[in-house]
């Protein structure tokens, strides 16, 4: 029971850093998708080094109870310095904060920072399977815990303490918890220095000097501005940042809100040309970023209600409680009603209809962003759209020179417009403002009558002169554009086939990566046939050279730890597009898809054995795991079957299958319980290792390029592939 509740401590502070250094390394990062793969992948594959490594080891170590408190100490302690660091690395290299990181430097600073828990972490697997030689009853109760870290995390944790706070809490835990190996040990002394220790550790909890630790990291990960304003919520971090008299609210890193002076062009234009081109309306729909200038300008017309949806309350907390004169005075008028909702489901689900949808969100340079740029989301739209009604949104653009990353951006966004609107209006600038109607009359506008518009209204021009929106109105400009455009990708940006994100991933990369973009061009170009070739070069090459079960069940594991993270991205995807970004909900399926892998683990860890022949219920496993994949496919692209319910079913079957198909391979693998960390090290390093190939290609490349469908399918290669190795027929190996 000891290490039980050593490993179940382990599993919760596991998921707790990583969740937590994730976050903090976000903001460093300024928010961009594609760091969090590349974050994430490291976490996994440092765990997977330390799960080999030690347990290549540990079942020749004489005091692995020992190994195994200095390993939990070392583990507390650098959480606690890579935290800081996470805050910190820019300025100890030099860059300011607001710069951006090419992605070789984002990969090794989130590397360096995560090296030493990560690899702690994976290493305590490997120990704690071999103190107690059950590999798959350890294997159920890290889930388990797990489970209990990411529920707490989410709504207990965050809440309420900050990230230095959260540290030393999960050290205590963890210090606590190896209390029981400390009593099996014969020492006395140490018995009484670790007491010492965890009382020691509790009075720097409750002491606060957490505290200072806190605003010392904050202070030089924000130099060179004033933080007036910081704060952790459920969903991201929000900070305000004074310099000089302009405050900035940042959103994960991300600047989102400048007050009280904002882009006065960008606001006069995407807060005022929406309206001029409809000519009257009365109900508007703002979708994300509207306070700090949106707003205010939309407000000068005599609008009726204004539904402005922010999905972060804490945000709107914030801006309220900012002495900012333009947001108090957006956020109180009478006319805004806000809502805190995710936007897209609150558009899904209002009876309200508006004579406008302004999207005011930012690029779609993630899958959860992305749904409010695809064709379905604009059917929804139309469908809150009162008779001739407007949509509009806005996109990077450039006058001087669009490269393909920008066209094709540009071109699969603009393609999924017309297939739902009768008729689009682009004012192609810097930034291009989008403009769909099923109206002719917008194509009517001209650059006049929005003059006489304005004086009919009384609203004063700004920026809004006569020669200036002869500028940017000019028609040369419009088919120079639309020109550039015919060259472009003929893909749709849809929710089962999100492109505009890699199309952006490779804008982003352009600019602060150019080395890469060439190669990840390439895999823009990558199909399911080409992925077909390749798995069946690998499978013939593995079929001829594979030596021993221990690789087969290797491999087969592998390809597992493939098929769970990619079945998670496809299921989240998938969930955020049809039900809203709910994010307790995201995290109970998670949780629930945790529950699966630790109640199939406990019911094979019972079972094994009793089972005559092991290695037909391991196939038959592979074969459900490949049934699945068809099935999830079959799910995720019919309307039909999408229910709240299915999706937790889904998240379950697949928990449960992997816990089942793990917990099997540990008792077949031929090392046996007499080097269980040996087994343990190689099986989990391998599970890990498939999901960091997942984590890498999976929210970049698979679900962009190829669509949800083909990237279930690419499961399905993934496991024929193992499969087909398990029929191999070797000597008197247990494959026999």
């Amino acid at each position: 029971m000891n290490i039980i509740l050593a490993i179940l401590i382990t599993g919760l502070t596991g998921i707790a850093a990583q969740v937590l250094l994730l976050r903090e390394l976000l903001v460093s990062f300024r928010g961009n998708e594609l760091t969090i793969g590349i974050m994430l992948a490291n976490w996994v594959i440092l765990e997977a080094l330390g799960v080999f490594v030690v347990g290549k080891y540990a079942d020749r170590l004489k005091s692995r109870e020992g190994l195994f408190m200095l390993l939990q100490a070392i583990f507390s302690l650098s959480f606690i310095a890579a935290i800081y660091l996470a805050r910190t690395f820019k300025g100890m290299l030099g860059v300011e904060f607001g710069e951006s990181l090419g992605l070789g430097m984002i990969f090794f600073a989130s590397f360096l920072v995560m090296l030493i828990p990560a690899f702690t972490h994976g290493a305590l697997f490997s120990l704690s399977c071999s103190i107690s030689s059950n590999i798959g009853r350890i294997y159920a109760w890290e889930t388990i815990g797990t489970i209990i870290g990411a529920l707490a995390t989410t709504y207990l944790f965050i809440p309420l303490f900050h990230p230095f706070q959260i540290a030393v809490l999960l050290w205590i835990l963890s210090s606590v918890a190896c209390l029981g190996l400390i009593w099996k040990m014969s020492s006395r002394v140490l018995r009484y220095l670790w007491l010492l220790l965890i009382m020691l550790i509790l009075g720097i909890f409750l002491s606060g000097n957490m505290g200072y630790l806190q605003r010392l990291s904050i202070a030089k990960q924000w130099s060179g501005v004033k933080v007036v304003g910081y704060r952790n919520s459920t969903y991201g971090n929000i900070v305000a940042a004074e310099r000089e008299e302009q405050a900035t609210f940042f959103y994960n890193g991300v600047p989102l809100i400048t007050t009280p002076y904002p882009d006065i062009t960008f606001v006069q234009e995407l807060g005022n040309l929406p309206l001029l081109f409809h000519g009257g309306p009365q109900d508007i729909l703002v979708a994300g970023a509207g306070a700090g200038g949106l707003i205010s300008q939309i407000l000068k017309y005599p609008i009726r209600q204004l539904d402005y949806v922010e999905l972060d309350p804490e945000l709107i907390s914030m801006l309220k409680n900012y002495p900012s004169a333009l947001i108090q005075d957006e956020l109180r008028e009478p006319r805004v009603s806000i809502k805190n909702e995710d936007a897209r489901f609150f558009i899904k689900n209002t009876k309200s209809r508006y004579d406008l949808v302004l999207v005011g969100l930012s690029n779609p340079s993630d899958l959860n962003t992305n749904r409010f740029f695809t064709q379905e989301f604009f059917g929804l739209a139309k469908e809150r759209l009162k008779p001739g009604g407007i949509l509009a949104f806005w996109l990077p653009g450039s006058l001087a020179y669009i490269g393909a990353e920008l066209r094709d951006l540009n071109a699969c966004i603009l393609n999924a417009l017309k297939a739902s609107y009768a008729y689009v209006r682009i004012i192609p600038g810097d930034y291009n403002i989008y403009l769909a109607s099923d109206s002719v009359e917008l194509l009517k506008v001209s650059s006049g009558l929005i003059q006489q518009r304005m004086v009919g209204y009384g609203v004063k021009p700004g920026i809004l002169l006569p020669t200036y929106l002869d500028y940017r109105l000019d028609k040369k400009k419009l088919e120079w554009f639309e020109g550039s455009l015919k060259s472009g990708t003929g893909k749709v940006n849809q929710d089962s086939s999100p492109y505009a994100v890699f199309a952006m991933l490779l804008f982003w990369n352009k600019q602060f990566s150019p080395g890469i973009t060439k190669y990840m061009a390439a895999l823009g170009r990558v199909d399911l046939k080409i992925i077909f070739f390749v798995l069946a070069l690998v499978t013939i090459a593995l079929y001829r050279k594979a030596r021993g079960e221990k690789f087969t069940l290797t491999y087969s594991i592998a390809t597992s730890g493939f098929l769970g993270m990619l079945v998670s991205l496809v299921l989240i995807f998938s969930f955020q597009v049809s039900f809203g970004y709910l994010y307790h909900k995201i995290g109970l399926l998670i949780s629930i898809f945790m529950a699966g892998i630790g109640l199939g683990s406990l019911i094979m860890a019972r079972a094994a054995t009793r089972l005559n022949n092991k290695i037909k219920l391991f196939i038959g496993l592979e074969i459900a795991l490949i049934l699945y994949a068809f099935i999830l496919a079959a799910i995720v692209t019919s309307v039909s079957w999408q229910a709240q319910l299915v999706y937790a079913l889904l998240f379950f079957s697949c928990g449960l299958l992997m816990g089942l198909e793990f917990t099997l391979a540990s008792a077949i693998y031929p090392a046996g319980e007499a080097k269980a960390g040996s087994s343990a090290g190689s099986l989990y390093a391998a599970d890990l290792a498939g999901g960091w190939l997942a984590g890498i290609v999976g929210g970049v490349v698979l679900l962009p390029v190829l669509g949800l469908f083909n990237s279930c399918m690419v499961i399905v290669l993934f496991k024929l592939s193992s499969l087909t190795l398990l029929f191999r027929k070797r000597g008197r190996s247990p494959f026999s």
